[in-house]
């Protein structure tokens, strides 16, 4: 399948470019590069990859200006793997509609889970999908949940924000988003709300809420849900 997977990386320096190309080459991906923005824009418009990896200090244009145009017009995953570490750069870059950000370095076998996540993502969720991981069960067509086999109960607003991270497992997903699909685009910046219904949801879900299995914090940036083993 990977054989048949076209990633256009954006990356101006030689080093990360040529090790990227020869690890995702080694999977199977084919790999077409860009050292700058505005080539990669080009070759974006014109080759359709299936994904994009896009590093954010390039020469020309900032990766978050690139990473801007290319939503105006397209809905390819798009992954940043970026030195930059700062949660402002992340949060952005996450709003503006980046699928993932990997922070270099970084291990292997992390920029290659985040790719199939991302590949995954690209395609629409079928009805009846079930999300499934460790003992956590959750029927997304048919609004249950079940842990160990039993089944958990979740108010209305505790479910919508399982099932939303459900749904993008694997996948950062930031406060912000968040705020704005459950309670609408108008809703108040204020995490508070959000963070009482992820305790409290996380006390029906976790073992130990304070080492989640299921539920992880990316600090600054949102919420992230373990990746789901159900295919």
């Amino acid at each position: 399948m990977n054989a048949k997977v076209h990633i256009l990386l954006i990356e101006d320096e030689k080093s990360s470019c040529s090790y990227i190309t020869a690890l995702l080459g080694k999977t199977g991906y084919h790999i077409t590069t860009a050292a700058t923005g505005r080539e990669g824009l080009s070759l974006a418009a014109s080759l359709c990859p299936d994904l994009i990896l896009l590093d954010l200090m390039l020469p020309d244009l900032n990766g978050l200006a690139v990473l801007r145009q290319l939503r105006s017009w397209s809905h390819i995953p798009v992954v940043i793997v970026s030195v930059c570490d700062e949660e402002q750069e992340k949060v952005e870059a996450l709003d503006l509609g980046a699928d993932d950000y990997v922070t270099k370095p970084f291990y292997p076998n992390e920029l290659k889970a985040r790719i199939r996540t991302a590949l995954r993502h690209s395609h629409h969720h079928t009805p009846g999908q079930i999300y499934e991981a460790l003992n956590l069960r959750i029927d997304l067509d048919k609004r249950t949940t079940y842990l160990n086999g039993q089944q958990i109960h979740l108010t209305q607003i505790e479910y919508q924000l399982l099932s939303l991270l459900a749904e993008n497992a694997g996948r950062v997903l930031t406060y912000n988003t968040i705020l704005r699909r459950i309670w609408g685009p108008y809703a108040e910046e204020n995490n508070q709300i959000l963070r009482v219904n992820m305790a409290n949801i996380r006390r029906k879900i976790e073992k130990n809420p304070a080492c989640p299995q299921y539920l992880f914090t990316e600090v600054g940036v949102g919420y992230r849900m373990r990746e789901n083993e159900n295919g």
